[in-house]
């Protein structure tokens, strides 16, 4: 592992733990590898009130030159939320994961982008190509090539 992969990892967790955004939370981050971060959307969209989310971001040796890989993974009392641009299995069609990633993006911003992209969210729906896509994808989000034509949800 190189020094700077480390030491921004270490800064943006400190930084999480003292200074969180409102509804996001670290829940589990033993490593410099896999992160699971909460989130909880904080406005009164009623598709999600009262849910938290959780996120699993995976993190490579050129982060932060290098996206994260980053989707929903579900649990007992944490779904995969509905949503036009999440695919049942927990991958997300958004481009600063892709495409718009840059450097200076950090887990705390790409966690605000996704709970702004709930937030905004008025549609209780999957992708239409949810069932599709799920049985054909790669285990990892970051091998699919998405294509960002809609950003009105």
């Amino acid at each position: 592992m190189s020094a700077g992969f480390t030491k921004r990892l270490g800064r943006e967790l400190h930084e999480l733990n003292t200074h969180p955004a409102v509804g996001i939370h670290v829940f589990q981050a033993d490593e410099y590898r896999i992160w699971l971060i909460d989130i909880q959307v904080m406005d009164n969209n009623p598709i999600y009130a009262g849910k938290t989310f959780r996120l699993q971001f995976r993190f490579s040796n050129q982060y932060p030159i290098e996206a994260p890989e980053v989707q929903f993974v579900a649990s007992r009392d944490r779904p995969i939320p509905i949503h036009p641009h999440i695919y049942s299995n927990g991958h997300i069609c958004l481009d600063v994961l892709g495409t718009g990633w840059s450097p200076i993006q950090t887990v705390s911003s790409v966690s605000m982008s996704i709970q702004s992209m709930l937030a905004g969210n008025d549609r209780n729906e999957r992708p239409r190509d949810d069932a599709r896509y799920v049985a054909t994808a790669p285990i990892s989000p970051k091998q699919t090539r998405f294509v960002y034509h809609d950003d009105n949800v």
